[in-house]
């Protein structure tokens, strides 16, 4: 079985780039509208998404923010981070891709998605296992000393 070889770098910052432009069309904004937002130059921009320069983690950071994309998601495309490491970018990135999808729809979706996994990481303990010893007295509790109480009348 063939083994497909790793992106070269060009190729690494080529997809960032089209990535970047991808979502920056999605986000329905112009070049100038993010460099305003994020206070990188325009020209910067640019050639961040033909793919001619490598931004730094600190830009692709202000990126994210506006773009409302994860930063691991870009820092994967960027090959700063291993996307092995990080598999929860595969189903942001699956998101992130579908063109089926509107922004606010992948914004949403990514922010339930990202809910679900920080409760799994807090909620370590199911609530239907016991988290202490069994009761000895079993599940309804010890016996009443004065045996078994009348039943009270319908009201």
């Amino acid at each position: 079985m063939a083994r497909l070889k790793p992106p070269t770098l060009g190729e690494q910052l080529n997809s960032l780039g089209d990535f970047i432009a991808s979502q920056r069309r999605s986000a329905e904004l112009t070049l100038r509208q993010l460099a305003e937002q994020t206070g990188i130059s325009n020209p910067y921009l640019s050639q961040i998404e033909r793919g001619l320069r490598k931004p730094s983690a600190e830009v692709l950071q202000q990126l994210s923010k506006a773009l409302r994309v994860s930063a691991e998601t870009l820092y994967v495309r960027a090959g700063i981070l291993d996307p092995e490491d990080h598999p929860a970018t595969s189903v942001e990135m699956a998101v992130l891709a579908d063109p089926a999808l509107t922004e606010r729809q992948r914004r949403v979706l990514i922010d339930v998605y990202s809910s679900f996994v920080k409760e799994n990481e807090v909620d370590l303990t199911p609530a239907d296992e016991p988290t202490g010893p069994a009761d000895p007295a079993g599940p309804t509790g010890p016996e009443d000393p004065a045996g078994p109480r009348p039943a009270q009348p319908p009201l």
